[in-house]
């Protein structure tokens, strides 16, 4: 029977808890990131072509220049419909990524849990 000394039972300690538990902490860090960029990015179009959209038509002088202004909002409506449906669908790769990685991760720290439990049995 070998005796296992402190050093070891750190290492195993950070096998089976910290570096664990490290790994899930780096994977949602960067999944926040990932989607708090979207959304920046999104509210930055959205405001972009609000702030656009408001200044064409400070610009209106005439009933002709009304009648084109509001000719042009079918297609900032459909340019605007456009970007939400993408803007969405980026959404849920997103999160369909951060759900496979951290299945990936689960199975993986599962896995290295059974070998490093074998192992210490058996060092018992």
């Amino acid at each position: 029977m070998r005796t296992i000394n402190t050093n070891e039972m750190t290492q195993q300690f950070d096998n089976m808890f910290m570096a664990p538990v490290r790994a899930f902490a780096a994977l949602n860090v960067d999944f926040a990131e990932k989607m708090f960029n979207a959304q920046l990015d999104a509210s930055k179009a959205y405001v972009d072509t609000s702030m656009a959209q408001v200044r064409t038509l400070m610009d209106v002088k005439d009933a002709e220049g009304l009648r084109s202004y509001m000719e042009g909002q079918q297609k900032v409506a459909k340019e605007l419909a456009e970007r939400v449906k993408g803007d969405a669908d980026k959404v849920v790769a997103l999160q369909q990524d951060f759900m496979q990685q951290s299945q990936k991760l689960t199975e993986e720290n599962v896995k290295q849990a059974q070998e490093t439990a074998t192992k210490m049995s058996k060092t018992a």
